[in-house]
Order: structure tokens, then sequence, then C-alpha cells
């Protein structure tokens, strides 16, 4: 990806504070983009197909259209100086056919990568980083196949999308393999996939790295917990060995320079027991489980993801407290509500989504300064249900 001077050829070394980034998709990862690009000086502009979206609520303006709408990415494009995106679904060749009227500094080979399940082992792997054991397969012979490398357990995920867990199936044993043959036999199809091996981790983790274009710093490696296969918590930062938190660090250095890294990554973990460190998938955005570094470090994740888009140098960030972040999920909005006069410890972030749904992210707490025990001890049964 090239850094904004290189985006821009020369013309432009760094985003002043007055220009305008526009953001595509509306939702929380983008409001707090453009929260922490309004403390620099910037104006924001959001591309989002929900009115008074989450972002919209504290942007200067919103296009209401579809993610995939060229005539509304070229709209936000004339109004912005720098685009970038909350999440990766984007289309990528919309982007460049924009690229001439607004700079778009993470460039489009860090979508392409990241979009396609395949491209993405192949690049860590290429870049001397371990996975877990993997086969590209477009059928279900290929499936069959590939299972007498890889063996049960094993999960079979789309190339493309999913999300949350969506588009994944769990392959134990030969009954599961023949659900999805008669999946296919029904007409469901048997879209490009990929078959990935168990790890048998110890626990899942991720570790965030940013970068201008040149120059690259990594936050610390944390520990998460999920339930449901939604994020619940997240531990900042992870117990683990100084051997384990120096391969964290160094392959996200060499994930980041194989990139040319503008702005942040997020690189999905496992750590196995025996203390080897595997990428499980790459985030090209903020990331749920950097929300902790809001309040817990010396500057945050979203500050990091402006910074390197806008060509402003970076500094590598300091934890400064122990952190528990924990997702508010909309089951969980009105007892949180219910309890925030009692608790002026709670760093309380509220989304703004109109819609209240069961298991939809509406918010999240931080509690700083809380290790993983004292916060199991005081409130891990409330936000599990």
């Amino acid at each position: 990806m090239p850094s904004l001077s290189e985006e821009t050829n020369g013309r432009i070394e760094r985003l002043m504070p007055g220009a305008t980034i526009g953001i595509i998709g509306g939702g929380q990862l983008g409001r707090m983009m453009a929260l922490s690009a309004r403390y620099m000086g910037f104006r924001i502009g959001v591309l989002d197909p929900t009115p008074d979206c989450p972002t919209a609520q504290v942007a200067d303006f919103q296009v209401t259209a579809e993610y995939d709408d060229i005539t509304a990415i070229r709209e936000l494009a004339e109004k912005s100086d720098v685009l970038t995106y909350e999440f990766e679904n984007v289309n990528a060749d919309a982007i460049d056919e924009v690229r001439s009227l607004s700079a778009a500094p993470q460039g489009t080979d860090l979508l392409r990568v990241t979009q396609d399940r395949v491209n993405e082992k192949q690049f860590i792997n290429d870049h001397g980083t371990p996975t877990a054991p993997w086969k590209a397969v477009n059928s279900v012979e290929e499936l069959d196949a590939a299972l007498g490398e890889i063996h049960y357990p094993a999960v079979l995920k789309t190339r493309s999308g999913g999300y949350d867990g969506h588009g994944q199936t769990v392959l134990k044993s030969d009954a599961d393999l023949e659900k999805v043959r008669a999946r296919a036999d029904r007409g469901g199809g048997f879209p490009p996939s990929i078959l990935e091996g168990f790890v048998d981790f110890a626990f899942e983790a991720s570790i965030l790295v940013a970068g201008n274009g040149k120059d690259y710093v990594t936050f610390p490696i944390v520990r998460n917990e999920h339930r449901n296969n939604i994020l619940h918590m997240t531990i900042a930062p992870a117990e683990v060995s100084e051997d384990v938190a120096k391969e964290a660090h160094e392959l996200a250095l060499r994930l980041a320079q194989g990139f040319e890294l503008a702005g942040i990554l997020a690189i999905e973990l496992f750590v196995t027991k025996d203390e080897r460190v595997i990428v499980n998938e790459l985030a090209p955005r903020p990331h749920n489980s950097g929300h902790y570094t809001i309040e817990a470090c010396s500057f945050d994740q979203f500050d990091a993801h402006i910074r390197g888009i806008a060509g402003w140098p970076l500094e590598q960030p300091e934890l400064l407290k122990p952190a528990v972040m924990v997702n508010v999920l909309g089951q969980h909005v009105a007892p949180t509500r219910a309890l925030i006069a009692e608790h002026p410890e709670w760093n309380m972030h509220d989304y703004c989504k109109a819609e209240v749904r069961h298991d939809r992210k509406m918010g999240h707490i931080t509690f700083v300064g809380m290790d993983a025990g004292e916060y199991g001890a005081a409130w891990a049964d409330r936000f599990v249900k």
C-alpha cells in the first residue's frame, strides 16, 4: 500500500487539519474513527445506507446509499481528500476507480488479500508466518480429498464474506461431510471455500499494528474470549511469556511491512499450549479487540489509524494500565443502563444504533486498572446471557 505521499505522487506529504476524510461504512468503528479525526481537526463524510447511522451522528455530511453504489462512492470521493473504510467487504474496484478524485492511502491490495481467505492465508505464509493447515476447495469432491490430508476436526469457510461465524461449517465426522454434500445436492451449491484444520490452542489473542507507509508500531498482545462466535471480552495485556509477546510483535511488523501498511491492521491469533503463535485472520481496519486502547493506552487504535492514513508520524503506544473490555450486546443494554448511576468507574461507550437486537453489538464497557480475575469475580455473570 502506498503512503499518502506516494498515493498523491508527492503532492500531499501529510493531511492537514481542515481536510476531509471520507469513511465508507457508518457503524461503530466509523463513528470512533470520526471522533478521533475530529480531535485532530479533520472534517468527516460517511457513506452508509442507513440514514443517521452512528458515524453520521458525528460527521459533517452523509451520502446515503449502498456501499457498492459507484455513483455514491464517487460523490464521497469528490467531497473528500482521503478515503478509508470501517469494514473489509468494500468494493475494491470502485475505490480504484475514484483514486484520481480522492487519495486512498490504504490502497486496495490489502483489501483484495483480506477479502479472500485463500489469498490471505497464502500472503501470511509467504511472509514467514504460520497459520492452521489449509486447502482451497471448490467442490464436495475437493473437500473430501482435502479432508484426507487435513483430517477431522476441521472448519469449512467460504473464501469471501462471513462475519462472527457466518459462512462457516464445523466438520467433526463423515456425518458432517454428508450434510454439506446433501446441501449441495439440494441446490444449495458449493461456493469457493477454504478448509482449515483445527488448532489446539490455549487461548485466542490479537495484536494491532499501525503504519504510515514507512514506519510501524504495535500495540500489546491481548487475550480474547468469545461467546456464540461473538467477541465477549478482551483482556489487556495477555498474560504471556516474553517469547510469545516478542513473536506476536515481530510477525505483526513482518505483515505490516509486507503490505507497506498505512492505517491499522488487526491480526487475530491462536496461542498454543506449547507457546506457538499462529495467525487466524486479518482485519484491515480498527478492531473490536482494540477498543480498550481508548482509555488504557497513550493513544488509541483510532488515533493510530487516522494518523497513519493522514501521513502523520507514529509513536510506539504505551499501555498505561491493565484493562478489560466487555461488549454490550442487545440483551445487555437495559441491564447496563440501569446500573450506570451506580458505577462511576465504568468507561461506557454507546454506539447510538437505532434498533436494539439480541446479539447485536450496541456498545462496550472498559474496566481500567482491573485484571481478568477481578473482572471475573465482579462482572462475568452479568455479560454472558
